[in-house]
C-alpha cells in the first residue's frame, strides 16, 4: 500500500528519505550537519535532518533505529521510537545515543534513522469500575511464559 507524503527541504544540502529495498517498511533518514559530530559512549546529541514532513491525518510517523547503526555501531535513537504527529510541520531532528562502549562519529550525509509511517487508532477512554477478565489477568513482566 502506498501513501503521498509531502516533504519539505528546509536546506537545499537535505537529502530526501529514501527506501533501501522495493520491500523496505521504513525511508532512511539522513543527518545534515556542517561538521562532524563525535559521540562518547553513552552520550546523546540531537542531529538535524534538514526536513519537513506532513504526515496524513489518521497516520503517525515513528522514528525508528536503523538495525545495522544499532548492531554494528550502538546508535540508536535515544527515545527508541520518535514520533511524528501529523500536526507537525518543524524539522525532523534525531537525538541520536550512543550505547556503546568506543566513540562513534556521525559524518553529513549518514543514515540514521529510518521513519516508518502507519495508520494509529485514537481510543476514547472511558472509566470503568471493573474490567473484563482474562486468562491473564494482573500477570505483569514475564507472566506469558518462561521463554
Amino acid at each position: 500500500m502506498k501513501q503521498t507524503v509531502r516533504f519539505l527541504k528546509l536546506d537545499k544540502r537535505a537529502i530526501a528519505p529514501t527506501y533501501g529495498s522495493e520491500w523496505a517498511a521504513g525511508a532512511d533518514l539522513y543527518a545534515l550537519m556542517d561538521t562532524p559530530v563525535t559521540l562518547a559512549a553513552g552520550e546523546t546529541a540531537l542531529i538535524h535532518t534538514g526536513i519537513a514532513v506532513e504526515i496524513p491525518e489518521g497516520y503517525v510517523g515513528l522514528v525508528c533505529a536503523r538495525s545495522g547503526l544499532a548492531t554494528k555501531r550502538g546508535l540508536a535513537p535515544a527515545n527508541k521510537v520518535g514520533v511524528i504527529d501529523a500536526d507537525y510541520r518543524g524539522e525532523i531532528m534525531v537525538a541520536l545515543h550512543n550505547h556503546g562502549s568506543l566513540h562513534q562519529t556521525i559524518d553529513d550525509g549518514e543514515r540514521i534513522a529510518q521513519l516508518v509511517i502507519v495508520p494509529y487508532l485514537t481510543a476514547e477512554y472511558t472509566e470503568a469500575t471493573e474490567l473484563s477478565d482474562t486468562v491473564r489477568g494482573e500477570g505483569g513482566f514475564g507472566s506469558t511464559g518462561t521463554r
